[in-house]
């Protein structure tokens, strides 16, 4: 049976709260959280909801929720401090989870009130009409994990181990006996001025446990995810890769009961992180588990092996995937102008690699795991995404998400500390994102100090997105591919892409133009879908993106336009 997506589609802003309200400036290298400050939950206050409201969004993805490492002492508040020996960055990484129970206390103005102020952030989006996601981190620990404050009766994670086993079907880690955990050489944690007041140099894992990317050694290189464990869900990988799923492991239901505390707490969703690392059996169970109490809950896995989409949809019941290797691949190679990009590599997509489940693929161009659109290792130019944005927002009614800054063109300069100037805005340190604070502007959420150029891109998204919303041809509308129909035509070449979104009410033409000149073409609609719409002779199309009219005096011999260099547009008839 198949799963069965909301029926609405998702429109989902993705921003972490350390980043978002943060107005300081200062962005020094590997800077602490005085120097660099942090954003609170607070901070997105009612002002700030309403505006991701306005812009067409229906969820927000509050990413690095969950208390996680971090070089940055709270040991005032009962919370025990981390090696920085085995923490990325002075803030932390988020997918380096602490306990799992527990949130980040850099984002509570309150730090004793911290799980409160969460709490209000939920009440607070659903009052202004957002639905909330939340990261769920399956594969993998901090090396540090220990909660703290886990419910009364729930048994830690590990903490029944049997240490001296390498694999055990009881144990919630693997362990390399007789080997202490050895720390990278040449790591060099917090940077080189940096003087922790933690203890560092000493840390201390004996027996070592395996490594959040499978790394079955005492040693991870600097490249590993060496600050993180791998969790056991009965898979002994050094064992022939045999399964043991009977009896359930321990570690299932402990994970089961994460996913209940945080639902209980009105959590709409779950952005489920590398979810391939984690066997497809497990996610089959748990899924249908955690919806018999909450059924409308959404699941979005982290997935990039193509051959296991469907498996990952059907057997594992997820009701969203990344659609990175497909989609997102395709549309950078474009945007970037690349000699070997087409747009039939869009038709391959949905033709090929999501034939089927295209409704149950996640669109983006930005999030954090990858390079801005503006930075110089992607586009250099945020507005070169305009087509591959049209194209990545309504190709399907699968959920498109944007990232926080993308909508103004933040390049994510600089060398913020552990990931260095890669063209990404760090996950691993404090921050302040400079393009994005001139929307944020000291707090007030009105774009204040954004250039006309930026509020100009802010707008196109805003169009963009409130016309997917409120449009049910592009937001639960069938797909009729029209390049086959057009590549004859005048005009036509690799770089345009063109389909059509119609339901029985309505009817939007979608024209993107990848070519970094101007373009005209004649766009042909063929004869069977003239006659489904019972259409002939003069027809008027509407510009859902900025209102613009055009004309054919007989649809049957084609509609004339001219396109601009890497544009596009969504026309309504």
């Amino acid at each position: 049976m198949n799963p069965s997506p909301a029926n609405h589609k998702l429109i989902i802003y993705q921003l972490l709260p350390r980043l978002f309200g943060n107005t300081k400036t200062v962005n020094k290298t590997y800077g602490s959280i005085e120097e660099n400050g942090v954003g609170k939950f607070n901070d997105i206050n009612d002002k700030a909801l309403r505006e991701i409201k306005n812009m067409g969004f229906t969820h927000v993805w509050y990413t690095g929720v969950v208390e996680h490492a971090t070089m940055t002492d709270y040991s005032q508040y009962g919370i025990t401090p981390d090696d920085p020996d085995v923490v990325k960055g002075r803030a932390g990484s988020p997918y380096a989870i602490k306990d799992y129970y527990d949130v980040d206390p850099d984002l509570a103005m309150d730090v004793k009130n911290r799980m409160g102020e969460y709490e209000s952030l939920i009440q607070r989006s659903h009052a202004n009409g957002l639905k909330v996601i939340m990261d769920l981190v399956p594969n993998h620990v901090a090396r540090t994990y220990a909660s703290d404050v886990k419910p009364a009766g729930v048994r830690d994670i590990g903490q029944d181990d049997d240490k001296t086993k390498a694999f055990s079907t009881q144990n919630d880690f693997y362990y390399i006996p007789g080997q202490p955990f050895i720390v990278p050489s040449g790591y060099n944690p917090g940077g080189y001025d940096f003087k922790s007041t933690l203890k560092s140099g000493s840390f201390n894992e004996n027996p070592a446990k395996a490594t959040g990317n499978d790394v079955f050694s005492s040693s991870p290189s600097l490249n590993d995810w060496f600050e993180t464990i791998k969790l056991n869900y009965g898979v002994d990988y050094q064992g022939g890769h045999s399964l043991h799923f009977d009896p359930i492991p321990p570690l299932w239901n402990k994970i089961y009961d994460i996913l209940i505390f945080w639902s209980n707490k009105g959590v709409d969703g779950f952005r489920c992180d590398m979810v391939e690392m984690v066997p497809i059996e497990f996610w089959g169970w748990v899924i249908p588990k955690v919806k018999e109490k909450y059924p409308d809950l959404i699941f979005i896995g982290e997935a990039y092996n193509v051959s296991l989409y469907g498996k990952y949809l059907f057997k594992g019941k997820f009701d969203y995937l990344y659609d990175k290797v497909g989609l997102y691949d395709s549309i950078k190679r474009l945007t970037r102008n690349e000699y070997n990009g087409t747009t039939w590599d869009i038709n391959s997509v949905w033709n090929n690699d999501c034939r089927g489940i295209d409704q149950h693929m996640l669109r983006f161009m930005e999030n954090h795991d990858e390079q801005r659109i503006a930075s110089h290792y992607f586009a250099g130019d945020a507005w070169l995404a305009v087509p591959g944005m049209i194209v990545t927002a309504t190709l399907s009614t699968g959920p498109v998400m944007i990232y926080s800054g993308q909508e103004v063109g933040e390049p994510a300069g600089g060398n913020e500390g552990f990931s260095g100037d890669d063209g990404r805005t760090t996950i691993f340190d404090y921050w302040g994102v400079p393009e994005y604070q001139k929307w944020l502007n000291n707090g007030q959420f009105d774009g204040g100090q954004l250039s006309e150029s930026q509020q100009k891109l802010r707008q196109f998204y805003s169009r963009l997105l409130n016309a997917v919303n409120k449009n049910e041809a592009l937001n639960d509308g069938l797909f009729y591919e029209l390049m086959l129909a057009n590549e004859h035509q005048n005009g036509f070449n690799q770089r345009l892409y063109i389909f059509l979104r119609y339901t029985g009410n309505q009817r939007i033409l979608v024209i993107t133009n990848f070519n970094r000149t101007e373009n005209t073409i004649s766009i042909k609609l063929p004869d069977d879908l003239l006659r489904l719409f019972n259409l002939s002779g003069h027809v008027e199309f509407t510009d859902l993106l900025n209102g613009a009219k055009y004309n054919t005096e007989n649809v049957n011999n084609g509609l004339p336009v001219i396109l601009s260099a890497m544009s596009g547009m969504l026309l309504e008839f």
